[in-house]
């Protein structure tokens, strides 16, 4: 089965699909642009499948050049036999190759390769034959005595062809294969505190659940298993995953002991010698590894259906925002944006610390910057100082002439944006907290063109997620940001060179060319100016127009997420249905849809030259040209009033917002400075395997206070019989 064959059979496509999708990828198109203007050649495939696929695509090519690798090296070793070249064809994963290749792999020098040296590699052989009519051991090994090579006994010689079959057994590709097989449905991880673990009590502490740890690697959950490993890291745990061992030896006996041999005790011991010392340690190493693996490829996922709802918040538009952020002996930074994020000012107030005087002050610089920028929404960070900020604002607000809200803002990865590079290019004149300020009141504003501005990994909306690799981590979060970005599109003549940078075909170097550009020419008045931009040709020009928009250009298209390939097929019908771009530009043209439908698609696809899949995206884009795909989420929750800690009751039901879910349950912000938790066994009246089949991040819910521990400041909520 070739390459193509397995990705439809297992991602469930036509052949011809398959076909397209591997083309397409080939020919160096981009995922979002496969995802959304190659419809008719993919089947619909959307970006996040498109990703998996490439993810196994990789795999499978990797896997067939390993093979060829593989091949290669044992034939030129003159040991290649239809036998191998079965067993490689039958291998699925990378594991099984190597397997294959164990024994003709070259090795560093072992027991085994010692006693080859010595010349009884051929006693291990016969004796593994297990001739039923063999001589007796001590025959056949006097003829293998050698003071020369060292073998001075009889002893010595068997002793020498027993390592040599333990490695000949711990070489089998199929014994290896039955004994990971069986560690998977068989064994136990368990754990306990290291001999030097309560000399750190504070770690130790952390890791508590895991001192006297056991459970199957059927029921494991991924969590716990970067747990463990990272106590193992830390040097509080011990770990340990393994079989019973006669389960091990029977396995292993099934395969390679010939009951009627004279040979077998000799056999048998060489087997537990095997298993013991050389087989367990590899196959736990192995099984721990593809735990590991499979763990963190969980993590990252959770991490990345945390980041996409969290990135496509709906943006508050129209509104001018005051940022926020707290703090206690430096004060509190504020900076005011206008609709279009541009700073309009910024101080510094000292809100939190227990002098009535300063807070006063604070209060008339505050009431000054409402009422002479007309601040509709004060954005609160919700780090240090967050509740006492809090308190203060919704006391001020009601001393206000004007009508304001506020609202408190995960600041998580602020301060990360405020000391980096990015951030000292755009604010250079601010301080680092300043900048956190205009960060926060631009993530309320609109969350997906603030936040591609900080890596992933400092959003906070992960688990474990410093344990991950690093580089499949950048991918994955990456591959996210970069399918938000081009699903909602991007302002040409506003966006920054961090967020065109997403923009599918542009990296770093053509955004920055791209905004080069701007400055010296003024604003895009046509998509096809793009192609005028250093270093932008006609393939990335391709991959990038269509979600590059143009507001107020010379073609309302190009406001649309129409692809300039098919402008001619939108003009052709929009004069079908006796349109014109003015139409569109006037929203007049509310019934196209449902015109289309009476007229025939397939007729329209003729007729102006669109596959049927365009003709329904085109139709969709000119009605709302210009609209973004955010606007039917729920809005932002603003606030006026303010709960503190000490007033929740068991049994209250207030509405909130998720801020984080893991695998153990969701995060949610209820307005008290300290998220509470919904464990998994809380968030619906039916079973629940993975809570975020049930909550996503930045989702409205209703929940029910169960419990709150004022010393620890921890909530419990739940969500049963409330959605």
């Amino acid at each position: 089965m070739n390459i193509n064959e397995r990705l439809m059979q297992e991602f469930n496509l036509t052949k011809e699909h398959t076909d397209n999708v591997v083309s397409l990828l080939d020919e160096g198109n981009t995922i979002p642009f496969i995802a959304r203007y190659r419809k008719e050649l993919t089947g619909h495939i959307d970006d996040q499948v498109l990703r998996s696929l490439v993810d196994r695509l990789n795999y499978l090519r990797n896997l067939e050049t390993r093979k060829q690798e593989v091949e290669k090296s044992i034939t030129e070793q003159g040991k290649f036999t239809e036998e191998i070249a079965l067993a490689l064809e039958k291998a699925e994963t990378l594991t099984e190759v190597e397997d294959i290749y164990r024994p003709f792999k070259k090795k560093k020098e072992t027991r085994a390769t010692k006693a080859i040296a010595k010349g009884l590699l051929p006693l291990a052989e016969t004796i593994f034959e297990q001739d039923k009519n063999g001589l007796p051991l001590e025959e056949l090994a006097k003829d293998y005595i050698n003071e020369d090579l060292g073998v001075l006994t009889v002893q010595d010689a068997l002793d020498g062809a027993s390592d040599i079959v333990a490695e000949m057994i711990s070489d089998n590709a199929e014994i290896r294969k039955a004994l990971r097989r069986m560690f998977i449905r068989l064994g136990v991880l368990s754990s306990s505190f290291s001999k030097g673990a309560m000399e750190n009590s504070e770690k130790a502490g952390v890791y508590e659940m895991y001192k006297e740890f056991s459970e199957s690697v059927q029921d494991l959950k991924s969590h716990r298993v970067l747990a463990v490993n990272r106590g193992e890291k830390d040097g509080i745990l011990k770990v340990k995953l393994s079989i019973p061992e006669t389960v091990g030896h029977n396995v292993i006996k099934r395969s390679v002991i010939k009951l009627d041999s004279p040979y077998v005790n000799f056999i048998t011991l060489a087997v537990e010698d095997a298993y013991k010392r050389l087989i367990e340690p590899s196959i736990e190493r192995e099984v721990r590894n593809v735990l590991t693996e499979n763990a963190q490829e969980r993590a990252i996922k959770t991490f990345e259906n945390n980041l996409r709802p969290l990135l496509m918040q709906s943006p508050l538009k129209g509104k001018v925002v005051m940022g926020f952020d707290p703090g206690l002996r430096t004060g509190c930074k504020i900076a005011v944006v206008d609709e279009t994020g541009k700073v309009l000012g910024k101080n510094v107030v000292f809100a939190t610390l227990p002098d009535e005087k300063k807070k006063e002050q604070a209060k008339v610089i505050l009431k000054k910057f409402i009422s002479t920028f007309n601040v509709d929404v004060i954005a609160i960070g919700n780090g240090t100082a967050s509740k006492e900020s809090e308190i203060f604002i919704a006391d001020l607000i009601k001393e206000c002439d004007r009508k304001v809200s506020y609202i408190v803002v995960s600041e998580a990865g602020a301060s990360v944006y405020s000391a980096s590079k990015l951030g000292a290019e755009e604010f250079p004149d601010f301080d680092v907290a300043e900048r956190s300020a205009v960060s926060i009141a631009r993530r309320l504003q609109d969350p997906l063109a603030e936040l591609i501005k900080i890596d992933p990994k400092s959003i906070g909306v992960g688990q474990y997620q410093h344990d991950m690799p690093e580089a499949r981590l950048d991918e994955v979060l990456g591959g996210t940001v970069e399918d938000c970005v081009n699903t909602v599109g991007v302002d040409l003549n506003t966006a920054s060179a961090s967020l065109l940078s997403y923009v599918a075909g542009l990296n770093k170097a053509i955004a920055k060319n791209v905004i080069e550009y701007r400055e010296e020419n003024g604003k895009f008045t046509s998509r096809k100016q793009l192609l005028k931009v250093k270093k932008l040709g006609e393939k990335a020009y391709t991959q990038c127009a269509g979600f590059l928009r143009i507001v107020g250009g010379k073609n309302i298209l190009d406001n649309t997420a129409v692809h300039p390939e098919s402008y001619e097929g939108a003009e052709k019908l929009l004069s079908l249905f006796g349109y014109t771009p003015v139409d569109v530009e006037n929203g007049k043209i509310a019934e196209l849809p449902s015109k289309i439908q009476k007229f025939g698609v397939e007729k329209v696809s003729e007729y102006c030259g669109l596959g049927l899949d365009t003709v329904t995206d085109v139709a969709n884009e000119l009605v709302k040209p210009g609209r973004d795909v955010r606007e039917d989420l729920p809005k932002p929750v603003l606030r006026s009033d303010i709960l503190s800690l000490s007033d929740l009751k068991e049994g209250m039901v207030i509405s909130g917002v998720v801020r984080n879910v893991t695998d153990f349950g969701a995060f949610v912000d209820i307005g008290v400075h300290q998220d509470g938790l919904v464990h998994i066994s809380e968030l619906s009246d039916s079973f629940v395997k993975n809570p975020q089949s049930v909550v996503k991040v930045g989702e409205h819910v209703q929940v029910r206070v169960k419990g709150v521990d004022l010393k620890k400041n921890r909530i419990s909520l739940s969500m049963k019989g409330l959605k």
